[in-house]
């Protein structure tokens, strides 16, 4: 086998029984001896075994070894005298490392393209300067050299390029452009970075100045994460339990209802979400199945706040139709250009864009039956369609209008495009609720201090 030569991929011949010639001559030594050419007693196991690709008996060779200042490993090497099929890969002997080992190879001449170099299965091979990688499990594990692995990449490229030649032109040219490219760095015209990242840590880049340092390789050890070790079978630490209330951010929850059309059995979704720079609100949504009928809903995830909120936004712009916004049942939205006012809990809660509200606003006005038909008044129906047309020029940017939302709760919200910074077009104003707006919110009836007296049970 040439060190320098690429290794043919392909599976592994199935063991049937050793050889009369392996089984005769008796093991002496350690069994793991140093990989050298002048050790005439390390001699491999030959196992007779079934070629997968004839399915006649063909001869696998095993040789145990070890790698001078590395560690123990296995090649076999299979062969058909029958159909000529052969197959050599690389296994480590050892246990999986503690750590996963990351080797940098500056290769700046031939002598760096001889280096020996141990690839085990688990290992990604890269090439910084022409973008190219060899993922982890796309290869089986080799014994070869850096010139090796190269030569196996062109291989492994030019192997279905008739194929492409005829069915994709255009990318089979981009492919030998590339092998070109492969082809020229076994020629080292100029330097290149060989990186081997191995979250097992059992593959190998040889130093040639052991046990000296070697300036053109850095090898750096580091801790897998949980995704390299659950790849390479291992158990991952259990993660730390997440508390209760992080899970429900983090997850939709579903629960049975009705339909509210058909009152057909229907599922609700409901997600918690955080609005940056505003607080969490809790969004629900319910398909009904059986007749298709959609709603959604939002509601305030807290409490309510102190003081209520009034947002004031000039629109001057298309590009104000795309702010996000969030509406709570307890606001009311005006557009004084319209003489419009929308009262509390109309539309109910919603998390939309001022598009998507105006939207819902031209289609709750224009389409209540109670201005349409034989019995709607025509000055009505003028009126409406001159509302609908403004409010169309409004959504399409062609008539600048303000847009007011009056909150009491203040859990209303509207997107601030500068943010953190201030919206030179939108004002928020923080307000002290009136009598009356507690008494719609039902605050003037809650006691907040004080209330565990007198619940002390009487007997």
């Amino acid at each position: 086998m040439s060190a320098s030569g690429a290794v043919q991929p392909g599976p592994p011949g199935a063991a049937v029984g050793p050889s009369p010639s392996a089984a005769g001559s008796p093991a002496t030594g350690p069994l793991f001896r140093p990989l050298s050419a002048e050790d005439e007693e390390q001699q491999p196991t030959e196992i007779e075994s079934l070629c997968m690709n004839c399915y006649r008996n063909g001869t696998t060779r095993l040789l145990l070894t070890k790698i001078p200042f590395f560690r123990e490993i296995i090649v076999s090497s299979f062969f058909c005298e029958h159909c000529g099929w052969n197959n050599t890969e690389i296994q480590s002997a050892g246990r999986i490392q503690d750590q996963g080992v990351r080797y940098t190879l500056t290769v700046r001449g031939q002598e760096d393209m001889n280096r020996e170099v141990v690839k085990t299965d688990s290992a990604t091979t890269r090439i910084p300067e022409l973008d190219f990688e060899i993922p982890a499990f796309s290869q089986k594990g080799a014994l070869t050299t850096v010139e090796g692995l190269i030569s196996r990449a062109i291989s492994g490229l030019e192997q279905d390029q008739p194929t492409r030649r005829a069915m994709e032109h255009a990318v089979a040219e981009r492919i030998d452009v590339f092998i070109g490219k492969l082809k020229d760095l076994k020629q080292v015209a100029s330097p290149f970075t060989l990186i081997i990242d191995d979250p097992s840590g059992n593959s190998f880049v040889e130093n040639p100045h052991a046990p000296q340092k070697d300036d053109a390789l850095v090898i750096t050890h580091y801790n897998r994460t949980p995704q390299q070790a659950e790849m390479l079978g291992l158990q991952a630490e259990a993660p730390e339990e997440k508390s209760e209330e992080e899970d429900l951010r983090n997850e939709v929850l579903q629960f049975n209802t009705n339909c509210p059309e058909c009152n057909a059995p229907a599922q609700t979704n409901m997600k918690l979400v955080q609005i940056p720079h505003f607080k969490e609100v809790i969004i629900m949504a319910t398909n009904c199945e059986n007749c298709g009928h959609r709603t959604n809903e939002v509601k305030s995830g807290g409490a309510v706040e102190p003081l209520g909120t009034k947002i004031t936004l000039h629109i001057t712009d298309p590009s104000d139709m795309t702010r996000d916004l969030l509406k709570s049942e307890t606001c009311s939205v005006e557009i004084p250009e319209l003489e419009f006012e929308l009262g509390m809990a109309v539309l109910g809660g919603k998390f939309t864009t001022l598009e998507g509200l105006l939207k819902d606003i031209r289609e709750l006005v224009t389409k209540n039956p109670f201005t349409l038909g034989d019995s709607s008044n025509p000055n009505q129906t003028e009126k409406l369609q001159e509302f609908s047309q403004k409010l169309e020029q409004i959504i399409e940017g062609k008539m600048k209008a303000h847009f007011i939302m009056n909150d009491p709760a203040g859990n209303s919200y509207l997107q601030n495009v500068y943010a953190p910074e201030d919206d030179p077009e939108m004002k928020v104003e923080r307000y002290k609720r009136t009598f009356d707006q507690n008494e719609e919110l039902g605050l003037n009836d809650m006691k907040t201090e004080g209330y565990e007296e007198g619940l002390a049970p009487q007997r």
